[in-house]
């Protein structure tokens, strides 16, 4: 992705989601992209307000899809009103993605209920490289011989 397709992209986002934010009375800093080099988390959300999204796929490298970065987006601006993962965080996520979705700023790809999924071959499991040899037990008590 070149600097100018990023540049743009992060300004969309940036457009989008004072959009978002105005009826949530929600306020960011700022909206950057992350580092290229960041593998571990789709976007963060300081407390300062600054948000940062990353725009490529962690192992493939290929830009997101939009409605991805919108859905991250919306995540981290729930973050600007709770700081945690909570029901109150998952709810304000939620509302803030019916709204967009409402908006036609978050449009997923339709889920196909019902596709066929691809059939996997059963596992075989290997067969042991030598037969162990039967365990035998006497009828009776042993003694055992200890020295």
């Amino acid at each position: 992705m070149d600097r100018r397709t990023k540049r743009d992209l992060v300004a969309r986002l940036t457009r989008d989601a004072e959009r978002i934010c105005a009826p949530f009375g929600l306020r960011f800093n700022a909206l950057e992209a992350e580092r290229a080099n960041v593998k571990s988390r789709y976007g963060i959300c300081y407390s300062d307000g600054t948000i940062k999204i990353r725009l490529r796929h962690a192992t493939t490298g290929r830009p997101l899809k939009y409605s991805s970065l919108v859905n991250t987006l919306c995540h981290e601006l729930a973050h600007l009103r709770h700081f945690n993962h909570g029901p109150r965080f998952q709810r304000l996520y939620t509302e803030m993605l019916d709204w967009s979705r409402r908006q036609g700023i978050y449009r997923p790809s339709p889920r196909v209920e019902n596709a066929p999924r691809p059939v996997q071959p059963p596992r075989r499991v290997p067969a042991p490289a030598f037969e162990p040899a039967p365990i035998t037990r006497p009828a009776g008590p042993v003694q055992l011989d200890l020295f």
